[in-house]
């Protein structure tokens, strides 16, 4: 019976979403989350072998999930890049594989272009201003003049490196996410705003002095009582997080787009979101997000 009411549940939301009208709908969404020991990052062999245990079965729930039979798929699309290398590899070659078995064309997809598609179906937004931040991207990114276009981004480490690897530093753990567990620990009761490096230049951004300055806090102020690890989250949040509002604004003033979508693992990120939502708000716009932790 419940199985039958979870059926139910289903038919009823792809019902709903069929309604919409005009946008693609997203019929399966299956995962598993690579997840290494506290203070260890990633490393592609240890990735890749993840992949490789469990790509096929996310195939097959993906299928039972969509109810779609063979002949209902059009494509096999895979990622191809940028990336991890033994990772991607895993992709091409299960996409590969799955395209010659059911005879089917294979589709090679950007990997910043899908985060950025994938966004534009969910929420159905038409023409934003696109923040791409995850692990290993920090870009503002607009449609302009037929292509995609990047207007603005990190001149060293990705936002999402430089919050793994100050995670790392004060021994927070990375399940589920590290940077999720920074966020959580920035809200208990993180109150002290201590001086970091806000460096903006023009549309780009920089965050490794900033690293460098919140790990020797770590060492020092953290080491002596002088503040707590909330403290320094929430100072390296907010900060951050204003460079990337101001540059993100200054996109759209250039570009006349009064939307923002916010796409990649660190945009899940609720202060984030709040902060955008609040600068495109003043501007008569809005922002639109994904949240798949």
């Amino acid at each position: 019976q419940k199985t039958q009411e979870k059926q139910s549940e289903k038919q009823s939301e792809k019902q709903q979403k069929k309604q919409l009208g005009g946008f693609d709908v997203i019929l399966a969404n299956p995962r598993h989350t690579y997840i290494t020991p506290a203070g260890t990052g990633f490393q592609p062999s240890d990735t890749a072998k993840h992949h490789r245990e469990h790509v096929l079965r996310l195939v097959r729930e993906a299928l039972e999930e969509a109810q779609l039979s063979l002949g209902q798929i059009d494509a096999i699309a895979y990622t191809k890049g940028p990336g991890m290398g033994n990772p991607l590899q895993v992709g091409a070659i299960v996409a590969r594989m799955l395209s010659l078995l059911w005879k089917k064309p294979l589709v090679g997809v950007n990997h910043c272009i899908g985060h950025i598609e994938m966004g534009r179906v969910i929420t159905q937004v038409a023409d934003p201003i696109v923040l791409y931040v995850s692990g290993g991207n920090t870009q503002v990114i607009a449609y302009s003049l037929n292509r995609y276009r990047i207007f603005g981004e990190t001149i060293d480490i990705a936002i999402g490196n430089c919050l793994d690897r100050f995670a790392r530093i004060i021994n927070l753990p990375n399940d589920p996410s590290p940077g999720y567990n920074i966020e959580q620990e920035a809200l208990k009761g993180g109150d002290k705003f201590l001086e970091l490096p806000y460096v903006v230049k023009g549309m780009d951004v920089s965050f490794s002095g900033l690293l460098t300055k919140a790990e020797e806090l770590a060492r020092t102020k953290l080491k002596r009582g002088e503040c707590t690890k909330a403290d320094l989250c929430y100072t390296l949040q907010e900060t951050m997080f204003a460079m990337l509002v101001e540059i993100t604004e200054r996109a759209m003033a250039h570009c006349g787009k009064k939307d923002v979508l916010i796409v990649g693992g660190v945009g899940c990120n609720k202060r984030l979101q709040g902060m955008m939502a609040e600068m495109a708000k003043a501007r008569g716009g809005s922002v639109c997000t994904m949240d798949f932790r």
